[in-house]
C-alpha cells in the first residue's frame, strides 16, 4: 500500500469513529430528555381526563375548585334562573337575603301556612261578575235547595275540585256596592279565573241584572254567625261504601277524616263535594273535619243514615 492509500484509509476510520460518537451522544441526550419529562410529569395525568366524568356520573352535585384550594357549591337554580313570569303572584325568595329591605323592593309578606288551595285568606282577587238563573239554589256542591239565594258559582279553576264549596265571599263593584255570597255551584268554562257567576238576587245587589257583566274584586270572608255544622251521608252509603259531606261550615274545608281501627284516615274529595270511603272504612264512626286555618273538629254520634242532614254542636272559629 502506498502512502496516499494509507492516508485515505486513516481518514475513513476517523469519520466512522466520529459518526459512532455522535450517534451515541444523541442516544444519551434523548434518554436524558425522556427521563426529565417523566420526572416532571404530574402523578395521575393519565386518568385526569376521566375524573370529571366519573364525578358527574356518581354524584348529584359537582363542585368547582376555588383559588384557595377549597371547594365551593355551584349556585342554586333560583340564583341563576330568571323568574318564570312577571305576573306570578307567589312571592319569590331572594338568592342572598339582605340585612334590611330596600325602598326600591319592599319585603313581601311570607306565604300563608294555611291549608287553603287557590283561594286564600286576606287576598283580594280581581275578576268579573256575571249573572245566572239559580233556580232553588242547588248546584255542583250538592247542598240541595238554598234558603238564602245570596249564592254564587265559582269558576272551574278556583272551584278546584270543590275546595271552594261552602266558602263565603265578599264581592265589591267599582260603584261601591257590595254583597256577601256563599259558593254552592261551579261555573264551567269559558268562566275565567277570578270570575263569579252570581244568582240574579245577588247580582242585583251590585247592579241591574240587565248589566249582565260587571268588573269586581272579591275576597274570602269568615262570617259572624252562620250557625253550626251539619253532616250528611250520601244516598247509597252503607258500612261497605259511603260518601260524607259537611254543610254550613264557616270556613272552607281542607280535609275530612274518619276514625278506623288503624287510626284517622283522610278521605278523598270529589268534584261534587262528598268525601268518599270506597271500602266502607270508618263509615258510621267518628268524623274529624279541618278548615283551611288548621282548626280540627271531631264529631261523634252521627248515624249512617243516607240523605239525612244531621246537625252537630260545633263550628269553626271566626278569622
Amino acid at each position: 500500500m502506498n502512502m496516499q492509500e494509507t492516508r485515505r484509509a486513516a481518514r475513513q476510520r476517523r469519520r466512522r469513529r466520529g459518526l459512532m460518537v455522535g450517534t451515541t451522544t444523541g442516544l444519551v441526550v434523548t434518554g436524558l430528555l425522556v427521563c426529565l419529562v417523566m420526572t416532571m410529569r404530574p402523578d395521575g395525568e393519565e386518568d385526569a381526563g376521566r375524573a370529571p366524568a366519573t364525578a358527574v356520573a356518581n354524584s348529584q352535585e359537582t363542585r368547582t375548585p376555588t383559588s384557595s384550594g377549597r371547594t365551593s357549591s355551584p349556585p342554586s337554580p333560583s340564583a341563576v334562573s330568571a323568574s318564570p313570569s312577571a305576573s306570578a303572584t307567589t312571592p319569590k325568595a331572594s338568592a342572598t337575603p339582605s340585612a334590611a329591605p330596600s325602598a326600591a323592593s319592599p319585603r313581601k309578606a311570607p306565604a300563608t301556612s294555611s291549608l287553603a288551595g287557590r283561594i286564600r285568606p286576606k287576598v283580594t282577587y280581581r275578576g268579573v261578575a256575571t249573572v245566572y238563573k239559580a233556580g232553588v239554589g242547588d248546584g255542583a256542591c250538592s247542598y240541595g235547595p238554598s234558603a238564602d239565594m245570596m249564592i254564587a258559582a265559582m269558576n272551574t279553576t278556583d272551584y278546584e275540585t270543590s275546595k271552594a264549596c261552602g266558602a263565603y265571599v265578599r264581592v265589591r263593584a267599582a260603584n261601591g256596592a257590595s254583597v256577601t255570597v256563599r259558593i254552592t255551584n261551579e261555573c264551567p268554562l269559558p268562566c275565567a279565573p277570578g270570575q263569579l257567576d252570581l244568582s240574579e238576587q245577588a247580582f242585583a245587589e251590585l247592579a241591574p241584572t240587565s248589566t249582565g257583566r260587571l268588573a269586581i274584586t272579591w275576597s274570602l270572608l269568615s262570617p259572624d254567625a252562620p250557625g253550626t255544622i251539619s253532616i250528611r251521608y250520601k244516598n247509597g252509603s252503607s258500612p261497605y261504601w259511603c260518601g260524607i259531606q259537611a254543610i254550613g261550615h264557616r270556613n272552607p274545608l281542607a280535609r275530612l277524616e274518619v276514625r278506623t281501627s288503624g287510626g284517622w284516615r283522610q278521605l278523598a274529595r270529589t268534584d261534587y263535594n262528598y268525601f268518599l270511603s270506597p271500602d266502607g272504612s270508618g263509615c258510621g264512626g267518628a268524623i274529624r273535619i279541618t278548615d283551611i286555618f288548621g282548626e280540627r273538629l271531631t264529631v261523634d254520634g252521627i248515624a249512617l243514615r243516607p240523605e239525612a242532614v244531621q246537625p252537630t254542636r260545633v263550628q269553626f272559629a271566626r278569622h
